[in-house]
């Protein structure tokens, strides 16, 4: 079944077209100047889409500011307003950019007056031939769905069902949806049964693929590679972005490597595979330790996903950045196997980590509180950390979290247990010892 064809300014995203690639500033939308030169750079690395939140109704003029200033310069990637908790932030902003990415979660608290506005903006959008992303994600579902399904995949694809039937009902589809958790097992279900929803129901909208929250360095490439190649490699999915806690240009690489592996115009450096049992020897000659960690990713992350596969080991060669091939260790193969696992949630050899990108709405130093926490609690086994970028939505979607580490602003932290704050407007300073005090406690 084909899928509908959505449009944003100059990008088509669907059936018969190239899987989009986008990312997200992390710069303050007031601060025109390093929002713009972020652009600039994400332009230049290869970014599709371009996604900046507008918090609140005065930030609307800032977005139209920078993508006039973007415009003057002949660039013309499609910007995409993201909006939380403001409905009527939405409705102002559709007019200005070519995309509006929203969470029906928390569109409006009342969810009788949630589907009024939205309505609204829909008609706006219409207008203004802006597109529409309806963006579901896990713990933020909103009290109307948990309420029925719980915090579940089922919930998170019943609540894209109902905002799509509403886009329907208003003869709107210029729609993209997505369903993304930090937890690759609920990402995978969520988007499965989506699809299978649109299947049964005869309209397929497009579908933006990630999983959030998904961290930074190694770890956080892996856990992207599993949940948005698991999906991709059957075929759903067209347009991607990979979260990372990082500067948002590192994220165009893995999206690129991603789109470009499932568009079928690069192949694996996989060179052989020999299956003992439900373990794979994998052997790879790869053009880079990069692509080495992609490339397992992919080709083993929906296996063991799955089940299909309990166990791996890696063995073979990279090219170092110097052009020297370099064999993979024992060491460093039994890394690998262990970070491809604990990302498909087969086995915790560390702390699981989720943490945001950041955004305009970050209030710190999100990147180097990040490492900071890895550093102190890299120790710990069997708990799940959460380091969240501010209070606004911090805490609904750091919903598989055993702790959360949630920035206020004014150097001041929130630390949840579960979801439930036990520590407010902590000092940066103390914070960290007092998350850890907090978890050695239980243990």
């Amino acid at each position: 079944m084909k899928t509908l064809v959505a449009k944003a300014g100059n990008v088509l995203i669907g059936s018969g077209h190239p899987i989009v690639v986008q990312t997200m500033c992390n710069t303050h939308t007031s601060d025109i100047e390093a929002t713009v030169e972020q652009c600039r750079r994400m332009k230049e690395a290869g970014a599709e889409m371009i996604r900046i939140t507008v918090p609140g109704l005065q930030d609307v003029s800032h977005i139209k500011e920078i993508k006039q200033r973007l415009r003057s310069e002949g660039i013309d990637t499609p910007i995409v307003a993201d909006i939380h908790f403001s409905s009527a932030t939405a409705i102002a902003v559709a007019s200005v950019v070519e995309k509006v990415r929203i969470n029906p979660g928390n569109f409006h608290k009342d969810h009788e007056k949630a589907k009024e506005q939205f309505a609204r903006f829909i008609e706006v959008c219409k207008e203004n031939g802006t597109a529409v992303r309806v963006g579901i994600n896990h713990g933020s579902l909103g009290e109307y769905i948990t309420n029925l399904y719980g915090n579940t995949p089922v919930g998170m694809a019943k609540a894209a069902m109902e905002w799509l039937d509403m886009c329907v009902e208003n003869d709107f589809y210029n729609v993209v949806v997505s369903l993304k958790a930090s937890n690759t097992l609920v990402m995978v279900e969520a988007y499965r049964l989506l699809y299978k929803m649109m299947q049964e129901k005869g309209l397929v909208f497009p579908l933006h693929v990630g999983v959030t929250e998904a961290g930074n360095g190694d770890s956080g490439r892996i856990k992207s590679c599993v949940g948005i190649s698991t999906i991709l490699s059957e075929g759903i999915g067209d347009t991607v972005r990979v979260s990372l806690t990082e500067d948002p240009v590192d994220e165009i690489p893995v999206a690129r490597y991603l789109a470009d592996r499932y568009d079928h115009k690069l192949n694996s450096s996989l060179t052989s595979i020999a299956i003992e049992g439900k373990k794979a020897v994998a052997t790879y000659h790869s053009p880079s330790r990069e692509r080495l960690i992609e490339d397992l990713s992919c080709d083993f992350g929906k296996r063991l996903l799955d089940r299909e596969l309990d166990d791996i080991k890696v063995k073979g060669s990279y090219l170092s950045d110097e052009g020297v091939e370099t064999e993979i260790s024992e060491e460093f193969g039994e890394y690998l196997a262990d970070e491809l696992l604990q990302a498909c949630r087969r086995r915790f050899y560390r702390p699981e980590y989720v943490a945001c990108p950041g955004c305009g709405r970050t209030m710190y130093d999100l990147q180097g509180a990040f490492e900071a926490v890895k550093a102190r609690t890299s120790h710990l086994k069997d708990v799940v950390i959460a380091v969240m970028g501010c209070i606004v939505n911090g805490p609904g979607e750091m919903a598989d979290a055993d702790w959360g580490y949630v920035g206020e602003g004014d150097h001041k932290v929130s630390i949840y247990k579960g979801k439930t704050p036990v520590l407010r407007h902590i000092p940066d300073t103390e914070a960290i010892d007092r998350l850890v005090e907090l978890i050695e406690k239980e243990d």
